[in-house]
């Protein structure tokens, strides 16, 4: 936390500051929640600089009865009351307080209507999530949104401001695991007093920022959209091609997530700067990832997977290119079906947190692609399941279990070492396409259990 004589050009110029204070976070695909309105354009500041993603998380501060815009507490988008120090000696009693804090969730049930009309709220759990506003006067909105975030069990918790009154900042580390500030003066007026340029943000400056594409991380390219009509349903997927790729990994995921996955996404950069195209598919339509039973559809995850592995290879872009599968939860069983399906396309399968044993046995033997098996040592279920699949995998096979994490890898360091063992075994095999391996005499099935660190 620094002080000094500061001031911030605008909110564009707060961003790229506060920014570079939490570059430590890039790499970790950070979800950053804004404050509306004038946090929104700070955050998205944020956002493309830390290949993070953007949404919005909806408090309101509760005025005092003398004066509207000196805050006695803050209301969340549950309707939660969070009161300060100030409410008694502001004269603010509990009938007050309950008025303006049913005034203040009708104008934040009407910007949800308006900000997330046709789209899916961002889910913060085991995620790094940073709160970001324009400033602080009070406190009492930030720490109401920290407490509604909390709730939803982020990996780590971050309130980030260029500028602050000092007493604002007391008692947020208690809700935050980290708190960053970047100007704290002695003396404290107004957030925009801090600012050359503070002009109202409306609504449509929120609805751009939150609309406008997040910002390629550099060096990478630019995802495609791509969509395969198949017979049951149309599947959206997402192409991202490094020039002169050296092998294509299709993403498949089940257990009701999509190609926006974090995890997945996060995977995804990492394959793309060894220079792997990756190509991350939604196997289930919106409805059908409400459904458990679609979810544990293996026959079907698999059929579909087979159709877009067929059509890959039909295209005169990407015929070329080995080709790897990637599998996550109950897809990982789908991209060991296909592998077993198609040996001769496959040149090798990642499964993270999977559930391989969903192939089935007669299924596994089949597999003579090169498969890696990322195993969350904390959860003895799947490790016991990836396990016992391992032993029925005829071809090159490892287990690579991740100390302390749990299923979502949401723990520090997890699921970067998860995808960092996953793009190193795309990395060899897909390097320079293998032969299907021969049988040894003992029987050939070479695995490997092995702790990662």
């Amino acid at each position: 936390m620094a002080s000094g004589s500061r001031r911030f050009a605008d909110r564009r110029d707060a961003g790229l500051q506060l920014a570079e204070a939490l570059a430590s976070y890039r790499g970790q695909h950070p979800l950053v929640l804004a404050i509306p309105r004038g946090g929104v354009p700070v955050g998205r500041i944020v956002a493309d600089a830390l290949d993070g993603d953007l949404d919005v998380v909806l408090v309101r501060k509760l005025g005092s009865p003398v004066n509207p815009e000196f805050a006695i507490g803050a209301v969340d988008e549950q309707g939660r009351i969070q009161l300060t120090a100030r409410s008694a000696v502001a004269g603010a009693g509990m009938g007050y307080v309950r008025a303006e804090a049913a005034r203040q969730l009708a104008v934040i049930r009407k910007r949800r209507a308006l900000y997330s009309p046709h789209r899916a709220l961002a889910d913060p759990t085991g995620r790094v999530v940073i709160v970001v506003d324009d400033g602080l006067a009070t406190g009492a909105t930030m720490r109401a949104a920290l407490e509604a975030v909390r709730r939803q069990h982020p990996a780590a918790l971050l309130a980030a401001v260029p500028v602050a009154a000092r007493d604002s900042l007391e008692g947020l580390d208690d809700v935050a695991d980290d708190v960053v500030c970047l100007y704290a003066p002695a003396s404290f007026r107004a957030v925009g007093a801090f600012y050359r340029d503070f002009r109202p943000v409306d609504d449509a400056d929120v609805l751009q920022c939150l609309s406008a594409p997040p910002r390629p991380a550099a060096g990478l390219p630019v995802p495609e959209p791509m969509h395969f009509d198949l017979p049951d349903a149309s599947l959206p997927g997402d192409l991202a091609m490094p020039p002169h790729a050296r092998g294509l990994v299709i993403f498949a995921h089940g257990s009701g997530a999509d190609r926006g996955n974090p995890r997945d996404r996060f995977l995804a950069q990492h394959l793309q700067r060894a220079g792997m195209g990756t190509l991350l598919l939604d196997l289930l339509t919106p409805d059908e990832q409400l459904s458990h039973a679609a979810a544990f559809d293996i026959a079907t995850l698999a059929d579909r997977l087979a159709a877009v592995v067929a059509r890959v290879h039909h295209d005169p872009a990407l015929a070329e290119l080995p080709l790897g599968l990637f599998g996550a939860g109950t897809g990982a069983g789908a991209a060991l079906a296909v592998a077993a399906q198609r040996p001769r396309d496959v040149a090798a399968v990642v499964a993270r947190s999977g559930r391989p044993d969903l192939a089935g046995a007669a299924t596994l033997a089949r597999v003579t692609a090169p498969t890696l098996l990322i195993a969350p040592g904390a959860d003895r279920t799947l490790l016991s399941l990836n396990r016992a699949a391992l032993r029925r995998i005829s071809g090159k096979n490892e287990l690579a279990v991740v100390p302390g994490a749990t299923h979502l890898f949401q723990e520090p360091g997890t699921l970067e070492m998860a995808s960092k063992l996953a793009r190193d075994w795309f990395a060899r095999w897909l390097g320079a396409r293998a032969r299907p391996p021969r049988r040894r005499p003992d029987g050939g099935r070479g695995s490997t259990d092995r702790l990662a660190g």
